[in-house]
């Protein structure tokens, strides 16, 4: 007997231990089109300004964000929540930090239009190859293997020339994802800014902004030299994809200083169990009028020691960092102070 209760004691202890790196979150494995729409649907606010129109920041800028990954993945544990802001960085994030599920805010209801558009072209692509030709309105990359680097596949992609009627194709496919397959009921407008969005990608290539262009992004690299982006190998982008098909990377409209979005993502996460991973905060924080108001939005996220907070601050010049320098913050130990 006494063999019995010590053989029951060690594995008590090893399944703890086992549950100390692995954050606790009792999301659903997948979301049915209808609870995906909801929850997207329900947090929202109705859309806002960003010093841009509604669907331009279509990349990042910010070409040192992978410097803090290192360090990123020490401090958080897989099997969170992952809470984002802007275009694809948060692709690259949600491959290091391994989610359950993830959720990307803006105030801009373009950037809703630009994740519908890249959740239709990962669910769409088998491979990163397939991925980079179908977000450009190009076919499938020759010359590439399951081992090729991010660099590979862009050079691979500047060797195949614009053609109409692929881009036609694939907007076609697109279009058939969201609307038909997914049976999302967005709106005439929401449907439009997916076509402008495509098509800004179509024509004007790697150069849908000047600097960091999109091979520049996705070549970059941590300060060790290792590329964590999402199109650094298959397996970050496989993790990506299937959390895409099981929709759980769900694109809210909100403000984070406003009333509606960042709480009403913190009751359902409450109400699931889950615990928020890490935070990508991009800049936005500097034009917030009352950081005491999202500090306390923030608040109402299940957070736990392990939470992080991601920041991009203007750096000054453009060396590595592309004019922006990375940090990371103890999220409940920062809100601790800013009431309910």
């Amino acid at each position: 007997m006494m063999r019995t209760r010590l053989l029951a004691l060690i594995a008590a202890i090893a399944i703890s231990g086992v549950a100390a790196t692995v954050a606790r979150v009792d999301v659903p494995e997948r979301l049915t089109d209808a609870a995906f729409w909801k929850l997207s649907a329900d947090a929202s606010e109705p859309g806002g300004y960003f010093r841009s129109q509604d669907i331009t920041n279509l990349t990042s800028n910010e070409l040192g964000f992978q410097l803090v990954i290192p360090e990123l993945v020490r401090r958080t544990r897989p099997g969170g929540v992952y809470l984002g802001v802007g275009p694809e960085q948060n692709f690259t994030y949600i491959a290091a930090v391994r989610p359950a599920m993830a959720i990307i805010f803006d105030i801009r209801r373009g950037n809703l239009d630009l994740q519908l558009m890249y959740k239709a072209i990962f669910e769409l692509s088998r491979d990163r190859a397939e991925l980079v030709g179908m977000l450009f309105g190009r076919p499938r990359l020759t010359g590439v293997g399951p081992n090729a680097t991010a660099r590979d596949l862009f050079r691979a992609l500047a060797r195949i020339p614009p053609s109409e009627s692929v881009f036609r194709q694939h907007l076609a496919a697109i279009e058939q994802r969201l609307s038909r397959t997914h049976a999302l009921p967005m709106r005439p407008a929401d449907l439009a800014a997916v076509r402008t969005i495509y098509e800004t990608f179509y024509y004007s290539g790697v150069g849908v902004r000047a600097f960091p262009t999109y091979a520049d992004l996705m070549g970059a690299t941590d300060a060790d030299g290792v590329n964590r982006g999402f199109l650094a190998n298959e397996d970050n982008f496989t993790f990506v994809r299937n959390l895409e098909l099981r929709n759980m990377i769900v694109p809210v409209v909100g403000d984070f200083a406003g009333p509606k979005a960042l709480r009403a993502v913190g009751a359902y996460l409450t109400g699931r169990r889950a615990v928020v991973s890490a935070f990508y905060l991009s800049n936005v924080e500097q034009y917030l009028g009352d950081w005491s108001v999202f500090c306390r939005n923030v608040r109402s996220f299940p957070l736990d020691g392990s939470s992080t907070f991601i920041r991009s601050t203007s750096g000054g010049g453009f060396g590595r960092g592309g004019g922006f320098v990375s940090s990371l913050g103890a999220m409940a130990e920062e809100v601790r102070s800013c009431g309910g």
